[in-house]
Protein backbone atom coordinates (compact mmCIF):
# COMPACT_ATOMS: atom_id res chain seq x y z
CA UNK A 1 0.00 0.00 0.00
CA UNK A 2 2.85 2.40 0.80
CA UNK A 3 4.51 1.61 -2.49
CA UNK A 4 1.35 2.36 -4.43
CA UNK A 5 0.86 5.64 -2.54
CA UNK A 6 4.47 6.69 -3.21
CA UNK A 7 4.15 5.97 -6.93
CA UNK A 8 0.91 7.95 -7.08
CA UNK A 9 2.42 10.98 -5.36
CA UNK A 10 5.51 10.83 -7.58
CA UNK A 11 3.36 10.71 -10.69
CA UNK A 12 1.45 13.77 -9.54
CA UNK A 13 4.72 15.64 -8.89
CA UNK A 14 6.16 14.85 -12.29
CA UNK A 15 2.88 15.66 -14.02
CA UNK A 16 2.78 19.04 -12.31
CA UNK A 17 6.41 19.66 -13.30
CA UNK A 18 5.66 18.82 -16.93
CA UNK A 19 2.80 21.31 -16.98
CA UNK A 20 4.81 24.07 -15.29
CA UNK A 21 5.29 27.35 -17.16
CA UNK A 22 8.54 29.33 -17.53
CA UNK A 23 8.55 31.57 -14.48
CA UNK A 24 11.77 33.55 -14.98
CA UNK A 25 14.90 33.76 -17.17
CA UNK A 26 18.29 35.21 -16.37
CA UNK A 27 21.46 35.88 -18.40
CA UNK A 28 25.00 36.22 -16.97
CA UNK A 29 28.64 36.28 -18.13
CA UNK A 30 31.73 34.94 -16.41
CA UNK A 31 34.09 37.81 -17.29
CA UNK A 32 33.57 41.56 -17.76
CA UNK A 33 35.62 43.45 -18.91
CA UNK A 34 37.37 41.03 -21.22
CA UNK A 35 40.43 41.24 -23.45
CA UNK A 36 39.91 41.09 -27.18
CA UNK A 37 41.45 37.62 -27.58
CA UNK A 38 39.60 36.03 -24.66
CA UNK A 39 36.29 34.24 -24.59
CA UNK A 40 33.11 35.19 -22.74
CA UNK A 41 30.97 32.41 -21.34
CA UNK A 42 27.32 33.42 -21.58
CA UNK A 43 24.83 31.50 -19.42
CA UNK A 44 21.05 31.78 -19.86
CA UNK A 45 18.94 30.07 -17.16
CA UNK A 46 15.18 29.45 -17.43
CA UNK A 47 13.11 28.49 -14.36
CA UNK A 48 10.27 26.22 -15.41
CA UNK A 49 9.49 23.93 -18.28
CA UNK A 50 11.26 25.39 -21.36
CA UNK A 51 11.93 23.85 -24.73
CA UNK A 52 15.57 23.00 -25.36
CA UNK A 53 15.37 24.91 -28.69
CA UNK A 54 13.97 28.10 -27.15
CA UNK A 55 17.36 29.89 -27.11
CA UNK A 56 18.48 31.60 -30.35
CA UNK A 57 22.07 32.88 -30.50
CA UNK A 58 21.85 34.52 -33.96
CA UNK A 59 21.50 38.12 -32.56
CA UNK A 60 25.02 37.74 -31.16
CA UNK A 61 26.67 37.23 -34.55
CA UNK A 62 26.91 40.95 -35.25
CA UNK A 63 29.51 41.67 -32.56
CA UNK A 64 30.81 38.24 -31.53
CA UNK A 65 32.07 34.97 -32.91
CA UNK A 66 29.62 32.46 -31.46
CA UNK A 67 30.88 29.04 -30.44
CA UNK A 68 28.99 25.85 -29.69
CA UNK A 69 25.97 26.08 -27.37
CA UNK A 70 25.36 23.33 -24.79
CA UNK A 71 22.00 22.69 -23.10
CA UNK A 72 21.33 21.00 -19.75
CA UNK A 73 18.11 20.40 -17.81
CA UNK A 74 17.46 19.29 -14.25
CA UNK A 75 14.43 18.70 -12.05
CA UNK A 76 14.56 18.89 -8.25
CA UNK A 77 11.86 17.93 -5.68
CA UNK A 78 11.94 19.54 -2.24
CA UNK A 79 9.09 19.03 0.26
CA UNK A 80 6.81 17.67 -2.46
CA UNK A 81 7.52 20.77 -4.59
CA UNK A 82 9.24 20.23 -7.96
CA UNK A 83 11.41 22.75 -9.76
CA UNK A 84 12.64 22.39 -13.35
CA UNK A 85 15.58 24.40 -14.71
CA UNK A 86 17.04 24.64 -18.24
CA UNK A 87 20.49 26.16 -18.78
CA UNK A 88 22.07 27.25 -22.09
CA UNK A 89 25.82 27.90 -22.13
CA UNK A 90 27.62 29.36 -25.13
CA UNK A 91 31.09 30.78 -25.81
CA UNK A 92 31.50 34.23 -27.35
CA UNK A 93 34.64 35.79 -28.86
CA UNK A 94 34.62 39.59 -29.33
CA UNK A 95 35.33 40.76 -32.88
CA UNK A 96 36.92 44.05 -31.82
CA UNK A 97 37.65 46.35 -28.89
CA UNK A 98 34.98 48.67 -27.51
CA UNK A 99 31.69 48.45 -25.65
CA UNK A 100 29.13 45.96 -26.91
CA UNK A 101 25.68 44.88 -25.78
CA UNK A 102 24.49 41.34 -25.35
CA UNK A 103 20.81 41.80 -26.24
CA UNK A 104 17.82 40.61 -24.25
CA UNK A 105 16.62 37.07 -24.98
CA UNK A 106 12.98 36.00 -24.88
CA UNK A 107 12.32 32.47 -23.63
CA UNK A 108 8.65 31.51 -23.95
CA UNK A 109 7.33 34.91 -22.93
CA UNK A 110 9.98 35.77 -20.34
CA UNK A 111 12.84 38.16 -21.18
CA UNK A 112 16.39 38.59 -19.88
CA UNK A 113 18.12 41.92 -19.25
CA UNK A 114 20.72 43.28 -21.69
CA UNK A 115 24.37 43.08 -20.62
CA UNK A 116 27.01 45.69 -21.45
CA UNK A 117 30.38 44.11 -22.30
CA UNK A 118 33.60 46.10 -22.36
CA UNK A 119 36.29 44.66 -24.62
CA UNK A 120 39.77 46.04 -23.96
CA UNK A 121 43.06 45.61 -25.85
CA UNK A 122 45.43 42.92 -24.72
CA UNK A 123 47.96 45.42 -23.36
CA UNK A 124 45.42 46.67 -20.79
CA UNK A 125 44.77 43.24 -19.29
CA UNK A 126 45.22 43.02 -15.54
CA UNK A 127 47.54 40.32 -14.21
CA UNK A 128 50.17 38.29 -16.04
CA UNK A 129 48.24 35.07 -15.46
CA UNK A 130 45.66 36.15 -18.06
CA UNK A 131 48.45 36.03 -20.66
CA UNK A 132 49.53 32.48 -19.98
CA UNK A 133 47.74 31.41 -23.17
CA UNK A 134 47.31 33.43 -26.37
CA UNK A 135 47.36 33.06 -30.16
CA UNK A 136 49.15 35.26 -32.72
CA UNK A 137 48.52 35.35 -36.48
CA UNK A 138 50.38 36.70 -39.50
CA UNK A 139 50.34 36.60 -43.32
CA UNK A 140 53.12 37.00 -45.85
CA UNK A 141 51.12 39.66 -47.73
CA UNK A 142 47.83 41.48 -47.18
CA UNK A 143 47.26 42.37 -50.86
CA UNK A 144 47.00 39.55 -53.38
CA UNK A 145 45.49 38.75 -56.76
CA UNK A 146 42.55 36.42 -57.26
CA UNK A 147 43.62 32.75 -56.77
CA UNK A 148 47.03 33.79 -55.42
CA UNK A 149 48.22 31.82 -52.39
CA UNK A 150 48.39 33.55 -49.00
CA UNK A 151 50.83 32.04 -46.52
CA UNK A 152 49.10 32.22 -43.12
CA UNK A 153 50.87 31.41 -39.82
CA UNK A 154 49.19 30.86 -36.43
CA UNK A 155 51.25 30.51 -33.23
CA UNK A 156 49.80 29.17 -29.98
CA UNK A 157 51.72 30.41 -26.89
CA UNK A 158 51.53 28.27 -23.75
CA UNK A 159 53.17 29.38 -20.49
CA UNK A 160 52.00 26.32 -18.51
CA UNK A 161 51.15 22.74 -19.31
CA UNK A 162 47.70 21.97 -20.69
CA UNK A 163 45.76 18.77 -20.25
CA UNK A 164 44.29 18.80 -23.75
CA UNK A 165 43.45 21.32 -26.43
CA UNK A 166 42.52 21.96 -30.07
CA UNK A 167 43.33 24.78 -32.49
CA UNK A 168 40.82 25.41 -35.27
CA UNK A 169 41.64 26.63 -38.77
CA UNK A 170 41.27 30.29 -39.79
CA UNK A 171 38.17 31.20 -41.75
CA UNK A 172 37.77 33.25 -44.94
CA UNK A 173 34.61 33.32 -46.99
CA UNK A 174 34.88 32.23 -50.64
CA UNK A 175 38.36 30.80 -50.15
CA UNK A 176 40.13 27.46 -49.99
CA UNK A 177 41.96 26.93 -46.69
CA UNK A 178 44.28 23.96 -46.17
CA UNK A 179 47.01 23.19 -43.65
CA UNK A 180 50.50 22.81 -45.10
CA UNK A 181 53.27 20.92 -43.36
CA UNK A 182 53.34 19.55 -39.83
CA UNK A 183 53.11 21.52 -36.59
CA UNK A 184 56.36 22.96 -35.26
CA UNK A 185 57.05 23.05 -31.52
CA UNK A 186 59.74 25.16 -29.86
CA UNK A 187 60.27 27.53 -26.92
CA UNK A 188 60.75 31.29 -26.96
CA UNK A 189 60.81 34.18 -24.51
CA UNK A 190 58.12 36.85 -24.98
CA UNK A 191 58.16 39.95 -22.72
CA UNK A 192 60.55 38.19 -20.34
CA UNK A 193 58.38 35.08 -20.02
CA UNK A 194 59.13 31.64 -21.43
CA UNK A 195 56.47 30.09 -23.65
CA UNK A 196 56.10 26.83 -25.45
CA UNK A 197 55.02 27.71 -29.00
CA UNK A 198 53.08 25.51 -31.38
CA UNK A 199 53.27 26.90 -34.93
CA UNK A 200 50.82 25.87 -37.64
CA UNK A 201 50.91 27.05 -41.28
CA UNK A 202 48.04 27.34 -43.74
CA UNK A 203 47.65 28.09 -47.43
CA UNK A 204 44.67 30.32 -48.19
CA UNK A 205 43.59 30.76 -51.82
CA UNK A 206 40.80 33.37 -52.26
CA UNK A 207 38.16 32.55 -54.86
CA UNK A 208 36.60 36.03 -55.09
CA UNK A 209 38.00 39.55 -55.39
CA UNK A 210 37.24 42.31 -52.90
CA UNK A 211 38.00 43.27 -49.28
CA UNK A 212 37.79 40.45 -46.77
CA UNK A 213 38.74 39.57 -43.19
CA UNK A 214 40.49 36.36 -42.23
CA UNK A 215 38.94 35.25 -38.94
CA UNK A 216 41.58 34.12 -36.46
CA UNK A 217 41.73 30.49 -35.33
CA UNK A 218 40.11 29.56 -32.02
CA UNK A 219 42.00 27.62 -29.33
CA UNK A 220 40.03 25.58 -26.82
CA UNK A 221 41.88 23.73 -24.07
CA UNK A 222 41.75 22.45 -20.53
CA UNK A 223 44.33 23.44 -17.91
CA UNK A 224 44.82 22.47 -14.29
CA UNK A 225 42.70 24.80 -12.16
CA UNK A 226 44.30 26.48 -9.12
CA UNK A 227 42.71 24.97 -6.00
CA UNK A 228 44.37 25.83 -2.68
CA UNK A 229 41.78 23.90 -0.67
CA UNK A 230 42.61 20.56 -2.32
CA UNK A 231 45.19 18.78 -0.19
CA UNK A 232 44.96 15.27 -1.59
CA UNK A 233 43.32 13.30 -4.33
CA UNK A 234 44.19 11.29 -7.37
CA UNK A 235 42.68 13.69 -9.94
CA UNK A 236 43.31 17.37 -10.56
CA UNK A 237 40.47 19.71 -11.25
CA UNK A 238 40.62 21.41 -14.68
CA UNK A 239 39.13 24.51 -16.16
CA UNK A 240 38.47 25.44 -19.77
CA UNK A 241 40.54 28.10 -21.55
CA UNK A 242 39.48 29.74 -24.83
CA UNK A 243 41.58 32.09 -26.94
CA UNK A 244 41.13 33.46 -30.45
CA UNK A 245 43.78 34.76 -32.84
CA UNK A 246 43.57 38.33 -34.18
CA UNK A 247 41.64 38.93 -37.40
CA UNK A 248 43.57 40.09 -40.47
CA UNK A 249 42.12 42.25 -43.26
CA UNK A 250 43.22 41.52 -46.83
CA UNK A 251 42.55 42.98 -50.27
CA UNK A 252 42.02 40.57 -53.18
CA UNK A 253 42.59 42.23 -56.56
CA UNK A 254 40.64 41.12 -59.61
CA UNK A 255 42.18 39.69 -62.79
CA UNK A 256 43.68 42.54 -64.87
CA UNK A 257 41.63 43.58 -67.88
CA UNK A 258 44.42 42.88 -70.38
CA UNK A 259 44.61 39.18 -69.48
CA UNK A 260 43.24 37.05 -72.35
CA UNK A 261 44.81 33.72 -71.40
CA UNK A 262 44.00 31.15 -68.72
CA UNK A 263 44.53 32.98 -65.41
CA UNK A 264 47.48 31.41 -63.59
CA UNK A 265 48.99 33.63 -60.84
CA UNK A 266 52.24 32.18 -59.54
CA UNK A 267 55.79 32.92 -58.51
CA UNK A 268 57.33 30.30 -60.79
CA UNK A 269 56.06 28.17 -63.71
CA UNK A 270 58.08 25.63 -65.68
CA UNK A 271 57.54 23.22 -68.59
CA UNK A 272 59.57 20.00 -68.85
CA UNK A 273 59.59 17.36 -71.57
CA UNK A 274 60.53 13.68 -71.73
CA UNK A 275 61.62 12.70 -75.23
CA UNK A 276 63.35 9.51 -76.46
CA UNK A 277 67.05 9.79 -77.13
CA UNK A 278 67.88 10.88 -80.67
CA UNK A 279 65.90 12.98 -83.11
CA UNK A 280 65.23 10.27 -85.73
CA UNK A 281 61.94 8.38 -85.71
CA UNK A 282 60.74 5.47 -87.82
CA UNK A 283 57.50 5.22 -89.75
CA UNK A 284 54.97 3.09 -87.90
CA UNK A 285 56.92 2.91 -84.64
CA UNK A 286 55.20 4.67 -81.70
CA UNK A 287 57.03 6.89 -79.23
CA UNK A 288 55.76 8.49 -76.03
CA UNK A 289 56.08 12.23 -75.44
CA UNK A 290 55.51 13.40 -71.86
CA UNK A 291 55.16 17.08 -70.93
CA UNK A 292 55.03 18.25 -67.29
CA UNK A 293 53.70 21.65 -66.19
CA UNK A 294 54.82 22.76 -62.71
CA UNK A 295 53.57 25.89 -60.89
CA UNK A 296 54.19 27.24 -57.39
CA UNK A 297 51.54 28.68 -55.09
CA UNK A 298 48.54 27.15 -56.85
CA UNK A 299 46.49 23.95 -56.69
CA UNK A 300 46.09 21.40 -59.45
CA UNK A 301 42.61 22.63 -60.43
CA UNK A 302 44.14 25.95 -61.54
CA UNK A 303 46.50 24.44 -64.12
CA UNK A 304 45.47 24.82 -67.78
CA UNK A 305 45.40 22.11 -70.40
CA UNK A 306 48.41 22.10 -72.70
CA UNK A 307 47.79 23.12 -76.30
CA UNK A 308 49.75 20.91 -78.71
CA UNK A 309 49.67 20.75 -82.53
CA UNK A 310 51.19 18.05 -84.71
CA UNK A 311 51.69 17.74 -88.48
CA UNK A 312 48.99 15.79 -90.38
CA UNK A 313 51.41 12.88 -91.01
CA UNK A 314 51.38 12.02 -87.30
CA UNK A 315 48.77 9.97 -85.48
CA UNK A 316 48.41 11.09 -81.86
CA UNK A 317 46.82 9.08 -79.04
CA UNK A 318 46.71 11.13 -75.80
CA UNK A 319 46.51 9.56 -72.35
CA UNK A 320 44.45 10.99 -69.52
CA UNK A 321 46.32 13.81 -67.78
CA UNK A 322 47.60 13.25 -64.24
CA UNK A 323 47.44 16.14 -61.74
CA UNK A 324 48.64 16.47 -58.17
CA UNK A 325 49.40 19.07 -55.50
CA UNK A 326 52.22 18.66 -53.00
CA UNK A 327 53.75 20.85 -50.29
CA UNK A 328 57.38 21.93 -50.16
CA UNK A 329 58.80 24.46 -47.68
CA UNK A 330 55.31 25.71 -46.72
CA UNK A 331 54.42 26.34 -50.36
CA UNK A 332 51.92 24.49 -52.55
CA UNK A 333 53.33 23.07 -55.79
CA UNK A 334 50.93 21.81 -58.48
CA UNK A 335 51.83 19.59 -61.42
CA UNK A 336 50.03 18.46 -64.56
CA UNK A 337 51.50 15.60 -66.62
CA UNK A 338 50.24 14.93 -70.16
CA UNK A 339 51.46 12.00 -72.29
CA UNK A 340 50.82 11.22 -75.96
CA UNK A 341 51.67 8.19 -78.07
CA UNK A 342 52.90 9.55 -81.42
CA UNK A 343 53.10 7.43 -84.60
CA UNK A 344 54.63 8.96 -87.77
CA UNK A 345 53.04 7.69 -90.98
CA UNK A 346 55.31 9.23 -93.63
CA UNK A 347 59.09 9.72 -93.80
CA UNK A 348 60.61 13.19 -94.01
CA UNK A 349 61.64 16.24 -92.04
CA UNK A 350 59.08 17.71 -89.61
CA UNK A 351 58.85 20.52 -87.10
CA UNK A 352 56.94 20.03 -83.86
CA UNK A 353 55.83 23.53 -82.81
CA UNK A 354 56.68 25.01 -79.46
CA UNK A 355 54.42 24.49 -76.43
CA UNK A 356 53.74 27.70 -74.50
CA UNK A 357 51.86 28.44 -71.27
CA UNK A 358 51.22 32.07 -70.36
CA UNK A 359 51.17 32.92 -66.65
CA UNK A 360 51.05 35.98 -64.41
CA UNK A 361 54.09 36.64 -62.21
CA UNK A 362 52.72 37.90 -58.89
CA UNK A 363 56.16 39.17 -57.87
CA UNK A 364 56.67 41.45 -60.89
CA UNK A 365 53.05 42.00 -61.90
CA UNK A 366 53.89 41.04 -65.50
CA UNK A 367 52.81 38.31 -67.90
CA UNK A 368 55.46 35.70 -68.60
CA UNK A 369 55.61 32.55 -70.72
CA UNK A 370 56.89 29.08 -69.97
CA UNK A 371 57.96 27.53 -73.30
CA UNK A 372 59.20 24.27 -74.71
CA UNK A 373 61.11 25.22 -77.89
CA UNK A 374 60.14 23.83 -81.27
CA UNK A 375 61.73 20.52 -82.18
CA UNK A 376 62.92 19.44 -85.64
CA UNK A 377 62.75 15.67 -86.18
CA UNK A 378 63.55 13.25 -88.96
CA UNK A 379 61.31 10.30 -89.79
CA UNK A 380 63.02 7.39 -91.51
CA UNK A 381 61.22 4.77 -93.62
CA UNK A 382 60.27 1.53 -91.94
CA UNK A 383 63.26 -0.81 -91.71
CA UNK A 384 61.41 -3.79 -93.23
CA UNK A 385 59.65 -1.91 -96.01
CA UNK A 386 61.74 -3.44 -98.86
CA UNK A 387 62.65 -6.78 -97.28
CA UNK A 388 59.70 -8.88 -98.66
CA UNK A 389 60.42 -8.07 -102.32
CA UNK A 390 64.14 -8.65 -101.82
CA UNK A 391 63.49 -12.06 -100.28
CA UNK A 392 61.13 -13.03 -103.07
CA UNK A 393 63.62 -12.08 -105.78
CA UNK A 394 66.33 -14.04 -104.03
CA UNK A 395 64.09 -17.12 -103.97
CA UNK A 396 63.37 -16.77 -107.70
CA UNK A 397 67.08 -16.46 -108.51
CA UNK A 398 67.87 -19.52 -106.41
CA UNK A 399 65.15 -21.51 -108.16
CA UNK A 400 66.42 -20.55 -111.61
CA UNK A 401 69.99 -21.47 -110.79
CA UNK A 402 68.93 -24.86 -109.43
CA UNK A 403 67.04 -25.69 -112.65
CA UNK A 404 70.05 -24.88 -114.87
CA UNK A 405 72.49 -26.80 -112.64
CA UNK A 406 73.35 -30.33 -114.12
CA UNK A 407 72.24 -33.30 -112.07
CA UNK A 408 74.69 -36.04 -111.05
CA UNK A 409 74.17 -39.70 -110.38
CA UNK A 410 74.50 -39.16 -106.68
CA UNK A 411 71.69 -36.64 -106.73
CA UNK A 412 69.20 -38.82 -108.73
CA UNK A 413 68.74 -42.51 -108.22
CA UNK A 414 66.77 -43.96 -111.11
CA UNK A 415 66.09 -47.10 -109.14
CA UNK A 416 64.49 -45.26 -106.29
CA UNK A 417 60.74 -44.69 -106.37
CA UNK A 418 59.61 -41.17 -107.33
CA UNK A 419 58.85 -38.84 -104.41
CA UNK A 420 56.54 -35.77 -104.72
CA UNK A 421 58.70 -32.82 -103.56
CA UNK A 422 57.27 -29.30 -103.18
CA UNK A 423 57.94 -27.09 -106.16
CA UNK A 424 59.87 -23.82 -105.99
CA UNK A 425 56.73 -21.87 -106.82
CA UNK A 426 54.82 -23.41 -103.90
CA UNK A 427 57.70 -22.66 -101.53
CA UNK A 428 57.73 -19.03 -102.65
CA UNK A 429 53.96 -18.73 -102.10
CA UNK A 430 54.27 -20.20 -98.63
CA UNK A 431 56.96 -17.69 -97.67
CA UNK A 432 54.91 -14.78 -98.99
CA UNK A 433 51.73 -16.00 -97.28
CA UNK A 434 53.53 -16.45 -93.94
CA UNK A 435 55.03 -12.97 -94.15
CA UNK A 436 51.68 -11.43 -95.03
CA UNK A 437 49.91 -13.16 -92.12
CA UNK A 438 52.63 -12.10 -89.67
CA UNK A 439 52.44 -8.47 -90.81
CA UNK A 440 48.64 -8.42 -90.56
CA UNK A 441 48.72 -9.87 -87.04
CA UNK A 442 51.30 -7.29 -85.96
CA UNK A 443 49.39 -4.31 -87.36
CA UNK A 444 46.10 -5.60 -85.94
CA UNK A 445 47.62 -5.97 -82.46
CA UNK A 446 49.07 -2.47 -82.65
CA UNK A 447 45.75 -0.99 -83.80
CA UNK A 448 43.81 -2.73 -81.03
CA UNK A 449 46.33 -1.59 -78.42
CA UNK A 450 46.10 2.08 -79.34
CA UNK A 451 42.36 1.88 -79.93
CA UNK A 452 41.99 0.66 -76.33
CA UNK A 453 44.20 3.47 -75.05
CA UNK A 454 42.24 6.01 -77.08
CA UNK A 455 38.94 4.69 -75.69
CA UNK A 456 40.18 5.26 -72.14
CA UNK A 457 41.04 8.90 -72.64
CA UNK A 458 38.82 11.78 -71.56
CA UNK A 459 37.85 14.52 -74.02
CA UNK A 460 39.34 17.93 -73.42
CA UNK A 461 37.04 20.37 -71.73
CA UNK A 462 38.34 23.39 -73.63
CA UNK A 463 41.44 24.50 -75.41
CA UNK A 464 44.36 25.76 -73.33
CA UNK A 465 42.12 26.25 -70.36
CA UNK A 466 40.49 29.34 -71.94
CA UNK A 467 36.74 29.44 -71.78
CA UNK A 468 35.02 31.00 -74.80
CA UNK A 469 31.55 32.44 -74.83
CA UNK A 470 30.66 31.16 -78.33
CA UNK A 471 32.05 29.88 -81.57
CA UNK A 472 31.49 33.30 -83.17
CA UNK A 473 33.69 35.01 -80.58
CA UNK A 474 36.46 32.43 -81.02
CA UNK A 475 36.31 32.72 -84.81
CA UNK A 476 36.48 36.52 -84.74
CA UNK A 477 39.36 36.37 -82.28
CA UNK A 478 41.21 33.96 -84.61
CA UNK A 479 40.78 36.25 -87.64
CA UNK A 480 41.88 39.26 -85.60
CA UNK A 481 44.99 37.38 -84.42
CA UNK A 482 45.88 36.45 -88.01
CA UNK A 483 45.55 40.09 -89.11
CA UNK A 484 47.44 41.69 -86.23
CA UNK A 485 50.39 39.40 -85.50
CA UNK A 486 53.14 37.42 -87.19
CA UNK A 487 53.65 35.24 -84.12
CA UNK A 488 52.95 31.65 -85.14
CA UNK A 489 52.43 30.57 -81.53
CA UNK A 490 49.63 33.10 -80.96
CA UNK A 491 47.90 32.00 -84.17
CA UNK A 492 48.19 28.35 -83.13
CA UNK A 493 46.60 29.03 -79.75
CA UNK A 494 43.74 31.02 -81.30
CA UNK A 495 43.20 28.22 -83.83
CA UNK A 496 43.13 25.63 -81.02
CA UNK A 497 40.45 27.61 -79.16
CA UNK A 498 38.28 27.91 -82.26
CA UNK A 499 38.57 24.18 -83.09
CA UNK A 500 37.49 23.36 -79.52
CA UNK A 501 34.30 25.41 -80.00
CA UNK A 502 33.42 24.16 -83.50
CA UNK A 503 34.22 20.54 -82.51
CA UNK A 504 33.37 20.31 -78.79
CA UNK A 505 34.89 17.34 -77.04
CA UNK A 506 37.58 16.88 -79.71
CA UNK A 507 41.24 17.65 -79.11
CA UNK A 508 42.56 20.17 -81.62
CA UNK A 509 45.72 18.35 -82.72
CA UNK A 510 43.72 15.16 -83.36
CA UNK A 511 40.97 16.99 -85.27
CA UNK A 512 43.51 18.76 -87.50
CA UNK A 513 44.87 15.38 -88.58
CA UNK A 514 41.59 13.50 -88.98
CA UNK A 515 39.05 16.05 -90.29
CA UNK A 516 39.32 16.47 -94.12
CA UNK A 517 37.84 19.97 -93.91
CA UNK A 518 40.78 21.08 -91.76
CA UNK A 519 43.53 19.61 -93.95
CA UNK A 520 43.97 22.83 -96.00
CA UNK A 521 44.23 24.76 -92.73
CA UNK A 522 46.85 22.29 -91.47
CA UNK A 523 48.88 22.90 -94.64
CA UNK A 524 48.90 26.61 -93.89
CA UNK A 525 50.06 25.83 -90.36
CA UNK A 526 52.87 23.67 -91.73
CA UNK A 527 53.92 26.54 -93.99
CA UNK A 528 53.90 28.93 -91.03
CA UNK A 529 55.98 26.52 -88.94
CA UNK A 530 58.39 26.05 -91.81
CA UNK A 531 58.72 29.82 -92.24
CA UNK A 532 59.68 30.13 -88.61
CA UNK A 533 61.62 26.96 -87.83
CA UNK A 534 62.51 25.35 -91.17
CA UNK A 535 65.72 25.64 -93.12
CA UNK A 536 63.93 27.15 -96.12
CA UNK A 537 61.92 30.23 -95.15
CA UNK A 538 58.74 29.62 -97.15
CA UNK A 539 56.04 32.25 -97.29
CA UNK A 540 52.45 31.80 -96.24
CA UNK A 541 49.40 33.74 -97.34
CA UNK A 542 47.11 35.21 -94.67
CA UNK A 543 44.30 35.82 -97.15
CA UNK A 544 44.35 32.21 -98.37
CA UNK A 545 44.41 30.92 -94.78
CA UNK A 546 41.36 32.99 -93.88
CA UNK A 547 39.58 31.71 -96.97
CA UNK A 548 40.23 28.05 -96.08
CA UNK A 549 39.09 28.75 -92.52
CA UNK A 550 35.82 30.15 -93.84
CA UNK A 551 35.28 27.08 -96.04
CA UNK A 552 35.99 24.70 -93.12
CA UNK A 553 33.65 26.63 -90.85
CA UNK A 554 30.81 26.54 -93.39
CA UNK A 555 31.37 22.80 -93.88
CA UNK A 556 31.05 22.07 -90.17
CA UNK A 557 28.00 24.31 -89.78
CA UNK A 558 26.29 22.69 -92.75
CA UNK A 559 27.03 19.25 -91.35
CA UNK A 560 25.59 20.26 -87.98
CA UNK A 561 22.42 21.68 -89.56
CA UNK A 562 21.96 18.55 -91.70
CA UNK A 563 22.67 15.76 -89.19
CA UNK A 564 22.44 17.60 -85.88
CA UNK A 565 25.93 16.39 -84.93
CA UNK A 566 29.53 16.74 -86.05
CA UNK A 567 30.36 13.10 -85.34
CA UNK A 568 30.30 10.69 -88.34
CA UNK A 569 27.74 7.90 -88.30
CA UNK A 570 28.96 4.50 -87.15
CA UNK A 571 26.77 2.79 -89.76
CA UNK A 572 26.44 5.07 -92.81
CA UNK A 573 24.18 2.60 -94.62
CA UNK A 574 21.61 2.44 -91.82
CA UNK A 575 18.96 5.16 -91.74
Amino acid sequence: MRTILFLLISSLFFASAACAQVEAVEASVDNNPVMVDEAIRLTVTAQGDASRDAFDSSPLLKDFVVGRTSVSSRTSIVNFSSTQTTVWTTTLFPRNTGTFTIPAFTIEGKQTKPIQIEVIPVSQGSGQASRDYFVTTSVDTSEVYLHQQIHYTAKLHLATRIEQGALQSPELENAEVRQIGDDKQYTDIVDGKRFQIIERNFAIIPQQSGSFTIRGPVFTGEVVAPNTNQRFGFFNRTQQVNRVGPDISIEVKAVPDNISYHWLPSEYVQLDEEWPEGETLTVGEPITRTITLTAMGVVEEQLPELSQLYPPDFKVYPDQANTTTVERDNTLIAQRVESQAIIPTQPGQYVLPDVTVSWFNVLTGQTEKATLPARTISVAPASGASSPSTSAQQLVDDAASSESRPQTDTQVNSAAPPVDAPSTENTLNLYLLAGLITSCIGWLATALYFRRKLAGTLPARHANGVSTNSEDDAYRRLLRTIDTTENVGDIQRALTIWVATILPGRQAHVAMSTEPALHPVQQHMNAMLSSRYGHSRSQWDKKSLKGDLKVARNTFKQQRNTTGTLLPSLYPGVK
